[in-house]
């Protein structure tokens, strides 16, 4: 069973930068492909990022490509988004995602086929000046 924690969430301004993290536990990173889903208050849970287990390929929703990265570091067990130029339509509740896959190009196909098994409680995130 896998167990994921979020955290790095809060209160910023439109423009700023904030860092989210994800810990793993229960099984190797290695093993897992990871990503990050966002709900906004009264819309449905999106998916925004993808990256396969062993970091290559990561992938991202037109809404956030160019300002956000997703990362993982399969040592200390951690997945990352470091998200820039926070705007008021980035505010949602934020959540990691983990599948168990090997495949290098689970992340390459469009958003509708990233599938995760596994989810943490989520961290929030309000953009707003």
């Amino acid at each position: 069973q896998v167990q994921l924690v979020e955290s790095g969430g809060g209160s910023v301004q439109p423009g700023d930068s904030l860092r989210l993290s994800c810990a793993a536990s229960g099984s190797a990173l290695g093993d897992l492909a990871m990503g990050w889903f966002r709900q906004a208050p009264g819309k449905a849970r999106e998916v925004i990022a993808c990256i396969s287990s062993s970091g290559l390929m990561p992938n991202y929703a037109d809404a956030v490509k160019g300002r956000f990265s997703i990362s993982k570091d399969n040592v200390q067990n951690m997945a990352y988004l470091q998200m820039r130029n926070l705007t008021a339509e980035d505010t949602a509740d934020y959540y990691c995602g983990a599948v168990f896959s090997a495949a290098d190009f689970y992340c390459a196909g469009t958003r509708s086929t990233w599938r995760f098994d596994y989810w943490g409680q989520g961290t929030q995130v309000t953009v707003s000046s």
